[in-house]
């Protein structure tokens, strides 16, 4: 197989636009308005597609052709979105973005009464509907929004929500994470020297095997953290109210009850899940017991909980990770290659890590007629290996579903995650051929780390969300003091007494952005469950990853639970969960079994 020799680190977004001052720009623009208005003003004054399904269909194929070219944000929308996560301080594209979402959020409000109105059609013509086989297409549209209808409000009401929200959520949230992503600081490297780093490439020195490295980089992160507390104190306030308020108003008996719902999944399956790990944080309590015996620590500080272990520190170029990922994917299907390659080819990684640079990895699509980018802070580790993994399970799911109706072309939080997990492990897995006990014993730690770290601790998250937004409700306002109690308390539920969490740490939640998604965590958890089931199912039969692409290819076409169900995986099941937990469980004893062998558990 050609290896692959990426010669572009940063996004080409010319496919989009030449650059932030290009003339195209406001014509796209000009074409979104009079597109827009051209199908609100179509059906805004009738009625008749709220009963006939000829009619029906007609406005839906109308919708989704809509959709599929320009949204309420259109192409420009995706631009400033991805040039904002690369310098998010640069205040001419802030404020660019911030005036397109004021146009967005008109036309999304000039159009809110197609869905809306459809939505609430009465129940004899909803089952004439959704038993009509000219709209078989959209069967599954269709049965969201008749779930959806007890929910929503007035259009005069939906309208003002719809105004009132940057105020009262998302210009709070953006503030918080941007004040944070221009920070650095001077820290000690590995080789002993200090240099500044911005903060999102100082987590990666918690993992060192240098307590100097891990301190220096802890107290910086705290620093940084203490500055900005004040300030997520009222952000967090400020969201759950307007949370709180928007459920009343809607009548949500739970705050996760409209993440659910947009995710198209029962809030009993994700109990039934939440309940299963939590009963299950003896395991993450064990690892780091184990953990810190491996280290000679007698605990383990919160910062250090992802410390490395062993000697293994060959460093992985960003050429040497894309080709492994390439190799991996190619033994999988060579249409996952293929988009590999497309992607380091065509300019829609951006790889290394820049001052006012969004941190962490995301994948980035919009609409299915757009290129789809990956967003990278790759600095030469192994895990910045299965992050390039991850990210094109994302990529890979959000490629094949582009052949889905635009109005499936989009992933349910519960399916996207088991992608991005089901493409990394067997990346995991081919880093693991021919290294020795000592690597092995190295690299397993690392694996278990995540698997911690994406099961027990998003958990532990998801609890921590449950009992903030319950104790605001009943409070009325929260202290960064009580905040921090509640964050604190969750997090050692599942670390245990072998972690301890300094001073400072009760306030890490201020810089972890999933709790103001409210409720996002829970699909980390359940997409690496359910992806280890599809694992097994191929290793079994390497004929059945086509099954696995039907099911990247399925979108939102279908609910979760019936996607899964066509891959043998019954997710309503409460032994399902358990299952996945086993085989978490048996990943630690095969590393103590092996620490033991090397005589490296030490008591």
């Amino acid at each position: 197989m050609k290896s692959l020799h990426p010669k572009i680190t940063t996004w080409n977004l010319t496919p989009l636009f030449k650059s932030d001052t290009d003339k195209n720009i406001s014509l796209e623009r000009t074409k979104l308005l009079k597109e827009s208005y051209k199908f609100i003003n179509k059906y805004k004054d009738r009625t008749d597609y709220l009963s006939d399904p000829k009619i029906l269909l007609e406005a839906l194929n109308d919708f989704e052709e809509w959709s599929r070219k320009y949204g309420v944000a259109g192409k420009e929308g995706f631009y400033l979105q991805l040039r904002t996560a690369q310098d998010q301080s640069d205040t001419k594209l802030k404020a660019n973005l911030n005036k397109l979402q004021d146009l967005a959020m008109k036309i999304s409000n000039d159009a809110q009464f197609f869905t809306h109105r459809l939505a609430k059609v009465d129940i004899k013509t909803q089952k004439k509907f959704l038993a009509d086989p000219i709209l078989a297409k959209y069967h599954h549209f269709l049965e969201k929004a008749f779930e959806q209808a007890k929910y929503i409000l007035t259009e005069p009401e939906e309208k003002i929500l719809t105004l009132m929200s940057p105020m009262a959520m998302s210009n709070w949230t953006s503030m918080t994470s941007e004040f944070i992503s221009k920070e650095s600081a001077v820290v000690l490297g590995e080789d002993g020297k200090k240099r500044e780093l911005p903060i999102a490439a100082l987590g990666q020195l918690f993992m060192s095997q240098n307590k100097k490295v891990r301190d220096s980089a802890f107290n910086a992160v705290n620093s940084i953290i203490l500055k900005h507390s004040d300030v997520a104190e009222h952000e967090m306030n400020s969201i759950l109210a307007t949370k709180k308020t928007e459920d009343e108003l809607r009548g949500f008996a739970r705050p996760e009850l409209e993440r659910h719902l947009a995710d198209d999944i029962s809030t009993d399956v994700v109990d039934t899940m939440i309940n299963s790990v939590q009963k299950r944080f003896d395991i993450s309590q064990r690892f780091y017991k184990l953990k810190a015996r491996l280290h000679k620590l007698p605990k383990l500080q919160y910062h250090e909980r992802n410390i490395e272990y062993g000697k293994f520190n060959k460093k992985y170029s960003y050429e040497d990770s894309i080709n492994l990922v390439h190799k991996v994917f190619a033994d999988l299907d060579p249409k996952f290659a293929e988009i590999v390659e497309s992607f380091v080819n065509n300019g829609q990684l951006d790889v290394y890590p820049r001052k006012n640079k969004s941190g962490g990895g995301f994948c980035a699509h919009d609409m299915s007629t757009l290129p789809i980018y990956i967003l990278l802070n790759h600095q030469d580790k192994l895990q910045d290996v299965l992050t390039i993994a991850h990210e094109f399970g994302h990529a890979i799911n959000n490629e094949l579903m582009k052949k889905q109706s635009e109005l499936y072309f989009h992933s349910t939080l519960s399916t996207a995650e088991v992608a991005s997990t089901f493409m990394e492990d067997f990346v995991f897995e081919e880093i693991l051929k021919g290294v020795n006990d000592e690597e092995r014993l190295a690299i397993l730690v690392l694996r278990m780390s995540d698997r911690v770290n994406a099961i027990q601790r998003q958990v532990s998250g998801y609890l921590f969300e449950q009992e903030l937004h319950k104790t605001f409700r009943e409070k009325g306002y929260l202290s960064k003091q009580e905040i921090g109690k509640i964050f604190k308390k969750n997090m050692l539920a599942s670390s245990g007494s072998t972690v301890e969490m300094q001073e400072g740490t009760e306030n890490w939640w201020v810089h972890w952005h999933h709790f103001r998604m409210f409720f996002y965590v829970y699909s980390y958890a359940s997409g690496l469950l359910i992806s280890m089931a599809l694992q097994n199912s191929v290793r079994q039969d390497k004929n059945f990853i086509s099954k696995v692409k039907n099911f990247l290819s399925a979108g939102a076409s279908d609910s979760p639970v019936n996607i899964f169900a066509k891959l043998g995986v019954d997710i309503k099941d409460p032994e399902f969960w358990n299952k996945g937990l086993d085989e978490e469980e048996l990943l630690l004893d095969e590393i103590e079994t092996l620490a033991k062998k090397l005589g490296k558990y030490y008591t």
